[in-house]
């Protein structure tokens, strides 16, 4: 055992996975016995929120521990529309400080936070993987199937709707002819378990800590996975979301239009539940991953000294509101996410219901290396909450933004225990009770018997942006009853107040 007592940290990520496709979170059909027993050995938080439901803005969330607003890089490359595609060099990656207080850094797997810079411009030992999905032309996948004797990707049986200009539409799912020695999400376990290795050996022999992530590319779609697990679930056992009954009544046109683009009509109700059958399929193989990480790490004797940790990176529709992906439409379907965290001294599970959120990352790994949290961040340590500590102060709403994938389309949101705004001002805003409407179908922001809910929503949504230093808060100054104006809102220099 090393002698230094900091913490390592085990950061397990997948990418995209909705928060009921979870046994511990309460699935009883898709097996995920990994990280049912994880969840039953440390804290799984169930009021876990991403700050945007897109995956670059989240990760560099993930990655500084600054809003989207504050970093940045509110956009994936591929769809950006001339937001930026790299970081400031002003925002300091938590790889940074944990460099400075001594630790082994390392990360397997997805990066998606610019364009060019990779994790090893942020100090992190890794392979860059360029993109949002497998990119199975890597060549250090290729040499790992060569070396293997392995066949390369192969698909059959896709699943595409058909876009609404008549063309095919995107890959939702496909047959993986491959076995699973073969598959991507395999083989970044299995990088992974080779860098474990040699990070274990370093702290045994030299107390050295170390961090140490694997971040899986899916269960982001196309669910591209081999037969067994494409047939793993039956379609019959699928319960389907109730929000498939979405109308858009009373919403902002772009869903519906969202809901075109991810051509959910061209399915009937019976192919959604094979297509939800196959996300399954999905989270299970990698559930079955994250067990063999956990496995070896127990065999290198470091669950005693080393913080385990799982989340996402935002949520999926999978058929929910009829839609799929995630984008302009700020439901739970994919801003709550999963996340569970064992630290070294638990041993039997707890629930936290606490408002946490991405942003809580990054000061959480610097408090488990003994790193004091900078200033200038926007998130605090969760060890408090999953030591059975809920600190003076700590946030009762989750506030969110979006700024566009496609195209822009700004959006905020604020959301409470009960109630949801959400302030569209290319659209109709939202308001929802998730109380009586846990579903998010009905839209009551006219509703006059929720007139004051809206307005003390709106209003505490207005002084958090403005105080955070958020620019929206302009739109929202002159438009919605927020109490007496107090700046010129021309920002000129001709307003003689």
């Amino acid at each position: 055992m090393g002698s230094n007592s900091r913490r390592n940290i085990l950061y397990l990520m997948t990418d995209q996975q909705r928060v009921d496709s979870l046994g511990c979170y309460g699935n009883m059909v898709c097996k995920t016995p990994a990280l049912d027993s994880l969840a039953a050995e440390g804290t799984r938080f169930d009021q876990c929120y991403t700050p945007t439901a897109i995956c670059t803005p989240a990760r560099a969330t993930l990655l500084t521990g600054l809003l989207p607003f504050r970093h940045a890089l509110v956009a994936n490359y591929e769809r950006n529309v001339a937001y930026r595609e790299e970081l400031d060099p002003s925002c300091v990656p938590f790889s940074h400080y944990l460099l400075e207080a001594g630790y082994k850094v390392g990360l397997i797997g997805k990066w998606h936070v610019g364009k060019e810079k990779g994790p090893d411009e942020y100090g992190f030992e890794g392979v860059h993987y360029q993109g949002w999905g497998n990119p199975v032309k890597h060549p250090d996948y290729l040499a790992y199937l060569a070396e293997r004797n392995l066949p390369p990707f192969k698909l059959r049986n896709e699943v595409r709707g058909t876009f609404p200009n008549g063309q095919p539409g995107n890959l939702l799912a496909g047959l993986l002819e491959q076995p699973l020695e073969a598959t991507f999400e395999y083989y970044l376990a299995e990088r992974t378990i080779e860098r474990l290795r040699q990070y274990a050996d370093n702290y045994h022999r030299k107390g050295q800590p170390f961090y140490l992530a694997c971040h899986w590319f899916g269960p982001h779609l196309p669910y591209l996975i081999p037969e067994n697990y494409y047939n793993m679930y039956d379609p019959a056992l699928v319960k389907l979301p109730p929000s498939v009954g979405e109308t858009f009544a009373g919403k902002p046109a772009v869903q519906k239009n969202y809901s075109a683009h991810w051509t959910f009509d061209s399915f009937s109700l019976d192919d959604w539940r094979k297509i939800i059958a196959l996300s399954w399929g999905y989270v299970t193989l990698i559930d079955e991953q994250v067990g063999r990480i956990i496995q070896v790490a127990r065999e290198l004797d470091l669950l005693d000294n080393t913080a385990v940790m799982f989340s996402v990176d935002h949520g999926a529709f999978v058929g929910a509101h009829r839609l799929e992906d995630k984008g302009p439409a700020m439901y739970d379907d994919i801003y709550h996410i999963p996340f569970i965290l064992r630290l070294p001294e638990d041993t039997k599970g707890r629930v936290d219901d606490n408002f946490v959120m991405l942003t809580d990352f990054m000061p959480t790994f610097l408090d488990l290396a003994g790193v004091e949290r900078p200033e200038n961040i926007d998130g605090e340590s969760v060890l408090p909450l999953a030591q059975g500590d809920t600190p003076d102060g700590w946030r009762l709403e989750v506030i969110a933004e979006f700024h566009g994938h496609h195209f822009p389309y700004a959006q905020r949101m604020i959301r409470t225990r009960r109630y949801k705004l959400v302030v569209n001002p290319g659209d109709l805003n939202e308001l929802y009770d998730l109380e009586t409407d846990p579903n998010e179908l009905l839209n009551q922001y006219e509703h006059p018997e929720l007139l004051k809910v809206r307005q003390e929503l709106m209003t505490r949504l207005y002084e958090t942006l403005k105080a955070r230093g958020d620019n929206f808060y302009h739109w929202m100054t002159t438009m919605y009853d927020i109490g007496a104006k107090i700046y010129d809102t021309s920002l000129s220099q001709f307003d003689s107040k």
